[in-house]
């Protein structure tokens, strides 16, 4: 690894002046003030192996649970060690940008291989070589729909509330409208869907599974938009896409997601990963970055970057999207993964977490007072209601050392398992919550 310059003083002084701050402190303005530190209490004078110690025991003090049944976006899954080993070789962490192909041989391959298994994955025919995360892959799917006579998007009530706050942000830029489509019984109401279509409606967003972790008619959803022409985006679970239809066989135009459950640690909320895969209708939209494969002038295989919107790079107000690079590492990771895992590993990922995610929602509804919010079909994660305040349960259950599930409000709360949560485990906490109870 070679040694790292920082920037100076002046370096510093310049780059705020070019943006119009005066202080490092005014970039972190839109983050809450609770959650910002000023500074750490480390005396000076200490040597690097004393400086070491204090942050060894300021890492103590994290706590890190012995059981997760929390979902909502970011998943607790096994990462099999043989893919930390590959994806730590320092070739893979220093690779650059791939833009001179004779000399990024390998970091090109991995790319393209990635693409083809979000293609295989979604059943989708191209995908970009990765984006920054789940929500911001939604947004961008949604600018690919847009023209001058549709800039209206519908959402589903039950996306995740971050997508649909980052694709509100994307849009308010540009002065294109978002309707949010209500929810009935936990699920689109396609019937409202239907009755909302009208003809500057570009596209319509729907999660599979939904943020309740409800199955959504997907199919039902994906021949109403094309008898009505309208686009229709996608954003799936990679793990639940394992099982379930893929988003072109529910007629899907775009399909995104997140891709943390493939390889990448719950790592306090990241980096992640999104995925962003279409019909061939849509390869000169896409943003980002292709990789394609070729043969050179001797007949031998090689790869290259296929396509990518020069607007991006040097006439950026005229770009569609200003995304010029991906997620090369983690997209890495998910390929290592999904190589490792193959297709009957991911399968019994999924069968583990649909199986134990239904044994933990029947062991809670035996118990007085807690039933289930929604009565649809669900993969792994579900939410229940009770007379007993949510707080007062994941409490106890933090207590016992459990991460319980995402309170949505004061009665309801969001449950999830995965292949991480023993029978052991579930009993235990169903055990709690009747103590609680």
């Amino acid at each position: 690894m070679g040694r790292y310059s920082p920037i100076t003083t002046s370096d510093q002084e310049l780059m705020l002046a070019k943006l119009g701050l005066s202080s490092i402190d005014d970039l972190y303005k839109q983050v809450s003030k609770d959650l910002l530190i000023d500074g750490l209490d480390i005396p000076s004078g200490k040597s690097e192996m004393e400086v070491r110690q204090i942050m060894t025991d300021l890492a103590a003090k994290n706590k890190v649970y012995r059981s997760i049944f929390r979902g909502a976006g970011a998943y607790n899954h096994y990462i099999p060690a043989l893919v930390k080993q590959i994806v730590s070789k320092e070739e893979f962490l220093t690779t650059y940008t791939p833009y001179q192909a004779e000399i990024s041989q390998g970091v090109l391959q991995s790319i393209f291989e990635y693409q083809t298994m979000i293609c295989q994955l979604t059943g989708m025919e191209i995908a970009n070589a990765s984006i920054y995360d789940g929500a911001t892959a939604a947004a961008e799917a949604v600018n690919m729909t847009m023209t001058r006579k549709q800039n209206k998007i519908l959402i589903s009530e039950t996306v995740h509330p971050m997508t649909i706050e980052t694709i509100q942000t994307y849009a308010n830029s540009v002065n294109n409208e978002v309707i949010i489509v209500p929810q009935k019984d936990g699920v689109t109401d396609v019937e409202k869907l239907a009755a909302m279509l009208e003809d500057d409606v570009a596209c319509f967003v729907l999660q599979q599974p939904n943020y309740f972790g409800q199955i959504e008619e997907a199919e039902k959803i994906g021949a109403l938009l094309k008898e009505n022409k309208q686009k229709f985006i996608m954003s799936i679970n990679p793990v639940a896409g394992v099982k379930l239809k893929t988003p072109f066989e529910c007629q899907a135009d775009i399909a995104t997601g997140e891709g943390q459950p493939l390889g990448l640690d719950l790592a306090f909320g990241g980096p992640y990963l999104g995925f962003l895969a279409a019909s061939k209708e849509f390869l000169h939209k896409i943003p980002g970055r292709i990789v394609g494969e070729t043969e050179d002038t001797e007949g031998k295989r090689g790869y290259v970057l296929t396509l990518q919107a020069r607007e991006q790079h040097i006439r950026r107000e005229r770009a569609s999207s200003n995304i010029c690079s991906n997620q090369a590492h983690c997209a890495l990771t998910a390929s290592v993964y999904m190589t490792v895992m193959g297709p009957e590993g991911l399968k019994d990922v999924a069968r583990q977490c649909y199986s134990k995610t239904h044994y933990l929602a029947d062991a809670l509804t035996q118990i007085p007072t807690i039933e289930l919010k929604y009565p649809g079909e669900f993969f792994h994660e579900f939410v229940t209601t009770s007379t007993k305040p949510a707080i007062d349960i994941l409490e106890k259950l933090d207590e016992e050392n459990i991460l319980g599930g995402y309170p949505l409000n004061e009665t309801d709360i969001l449950w999830c398992a995965t292949e991480m949560n023993s029978k052991e485990d579930i009993d235990r906490l169903a055990s709690i919550v009747k103590e609680v109870m």
